[in-house]
């Protein structure tokens, strides 16, 4: 089971139906129009049209599975003191002293540019269920970073 916040479940579903409404329609067309032209062992605009269409069922089914075991998190449950999903928090790298801030999400919503972290990365997964003023160990690959935690912002 995965966890979602309700924007990142929309934007699954909004590419879903994109993809299932608009373009999985064109493929097939395309599809159509290169199996009429004749002799498919030597048609490469087929082969080609085989395998977007390949991997347009595929995003498909990845989309339709992510979605069937989603959950959209209910951030009024949350608790309001500790590293929790959707949580914003700036820490401190003890060893640096650079300050960094990241929100902790899910898998599915990670991005680095937006300073979004995975909670299964080893940064997101140290800092769960902490307080602010915790030191916490995260065994990254450059090796184990101690990090205090500074503040921590939770959804409303």
């Amino acid at each position: 089971m995965e966890y979602l916040s309700k924007e990142r479940y929309d934007e699954i579903l909004s590419e879903l139906n994109r993809l299932m409404n608009v373009e999985y329609p064109k493929v097939k067309e395309d599809l159509d129009e290169c199996r009429a032209q004749g002799d498919l062992s030597e048609n490469y605009g087929y082969r080609q049209a085989r395998r977007t269409q390949a991997r347009m069922i595929s995003r498909i089914n990845f989309l339709q599975k992510v979605l069937k075991y989603a959950r959209v998190i209910d951030t009024r449950s949350l608790p309001k003191d500790r590293v929790t999903l959707l949580s914003r928090v700036s820490f401190t790298n003890l060893a640096t002293g650079s300050q960094m801030s990241y929100q902790i999400v899910s898998p599915h919503e990670m991005d680095l540019q937006s300073g979004k972290i995975s909670l299964k990365s080893p940064i997101g997964h140290a800092l769960m269920d902490h307080q602010v003023g915790d030191v916490v160990e995260a065994d990254a690959p450059a090796g184990v970073l101690r990090l205090r935690i500074d503040s921590i912002e939770n959804p409303a």
